[in-house]
């Protein structure tokens, strides 16, 4: 069966249904609405983070109840990633690595920030990417400092709880420090998640949120990933002089936190779209974490095991630890690593699909959400000369299923409530959609 041909399985229009479905279940155009606070007698401030940035900017513009002409702002989201507001400044910076369009936003942000009075609001919008897009560095840090530790935290498989309690400790902006700046205008956050667990401290390193951990927790975390600190954060972090804002501070007393989407929504959408279709939904969880080939794995045995109409649906953030002392890795995103794994473990059984792709519409680095693979994903791929298991070693995911034309190429969608996966079974004489 050729690429084209590939296009036209039913089984695929159904994995994309349910993908769609996630979407759109998170899209702040439809969501946000109903969250938005009453306008306070002064200013409102909205100052907006992450992949969602500017579309949660447009929609509280489109639905603001008070006087919009009282209502200023900047966000700052991932290149490729804007689209025009009013009202509210929308400046692109680098993701998944910060740059200096990033950090000239983050000083702006904390700049804003201090010029509020009791009589204002800042509505604070967070979404997944925001650690990256907001980077303001510690006294004593300079922004090649925070691209490094960034670079090392990306390869090292960290989970993001890990990776953000390093980020916030390394942080002037970070770990409660916005709302501290702030201080004393009331603080309404309005939050997209993206992580496992959906922890408003672990949100874009929640900037408007106390957090519990602590100097000493990222340092065990830096240690037990290989983490090489820069001397000065080592030794600062020893002494805890760069501790982070707890959630007792009495600066935080004023602040209200609110989740407008998160992974569970997306997954309800997709598991109501396939009852609608005539399947059975298996819901597994929407915060799962681990190293993507070895989600994978286990989801194929049961796979394997599930009867014809069952559609196994799965959330959360899986990892991939790259090794970089054997030279640079391939491309890929952890979606892909997944879906490649998931292949070589089902090895060409009958009547299994399955999609994985990130719901922001970008998998790791690259152009693509993620991929679809079926019963004869590695019968191509040999065809093609490719072999599967050494491109899985070489993290290269991405080539592999570009080859194949079986990527899944949205573009931005503006939202990110993080991984999608979906493995659908049909009968074994199947091929056909149930």
């Amino acid at each position: 069966m050729n690429a084209a041909e590939m296009n036209t399985v039913p089984e695929r229009d159904t994995l994309r249904r349910l993908f769609d479905a996630a979407v759109t279940a998170a899209n702040p155009a439809a969501v946000m609405a109903p969250h938005l606070p009453d306008p306070p007698p002064g200013r409102t401030l909205v100052l907006a983070a992450g992949k969602a940035a500017a579309s949660m900017a447009h929609a509280v513009e489109q639905h603001w109840p008070g006087d919009i002409s009282h209502l200023t702002g900047l966000a700052v989201t991932r290149y490729g990633h804007g689209m025009a507001c009013a009202r509210i400044e929308i400046i692109e910076a680098g993701h998944p690595l910060p740059d200096a369009a990033g950090h000239a936003a983050a000083q702006r942000f904390l700049e804003l920030a201090h010029s509020l009075t009791a009589n204002d609001l800042l509505l604070c919008l967070m979404s997944g990417g925001a650690s990256a897009l907001l980077v303001e560095p510690t006294v004593g840090l300079s922004l090649d400092d925070k691209q490094a530790v960034s670079r090392a935290l990306l390869h090292s498989g960290a989970p993001i709880d890990e990776m953000n309690c390093v980020r916030k400790h390394l942080s002037a902006i970070k770990g409660g420090r916005l709302a501290a700046a702030a201080h004393p205008a009331r603080v309404v956050t309005l939050a997209i998640s993206d992580v496992p667990g959906d922890d408003p401290a672990v949100i874009g390193s929640g900037p408007t949120v106390g957090d519990p951990t602590t100097c000493a927790d990222a340092l065990a975390i830096a240690a037990l990933r290989g983490i090489a600190l820069p001397a000065t954060a080592a030794s600062a972090l020893s002494a805890g002089v760069w501790e982070s804002i707890k959630p007792d501070n009495p600066v935080l007393a004023s602040g209200t936190f609110r989740m407008i989407a998160q992974s569970a929504d997306a997954q309800t959408a997709a598991a109501e779209t396939a009852r609608d279709a005539g399947l059975a939904p298996t819901q597994l969880g929407d915060d799962l974490e681990g190293e993507a080939r070895d989600v994978a794995t286990g989801h194929a045995r049961l796979a394997l095991a599930a009867d014809p109409g069952v559609i196994l649906l799965s959330g959360g953030e899986t990892t991939v630890t790259v090794d970089t002392s054997a030279g640079p890795p391939g491309r890929g995103g952890r979606n892909c690593e997944y879906l490649l794994a998931l292949a070589i473990a089902l090895d060409g059984a009958h009547g299994i699909h399955a999609l994985a792709c990130d719901t922001d519409g970008i998998d790791g680095t690259e152009d693509a959400a993620g991929a679809f693979i079926g019963p004869e994903t590695l019968t191509r791929a040999a065809a093609l000369g490719l072999d599967a298991h050494a491109m899985l070693h070489d993290h290269d995911s991405y080539t592999f299923f570009d080859r194949l034309d079986d990527l899944i190429v949205t573009g931005p969608t503006r939202t990110n409530v993080n991984d999608f996966r979906a493995i659908l079974v049909t009968s074994t004489f199947g091929g056909s959609a149930v």
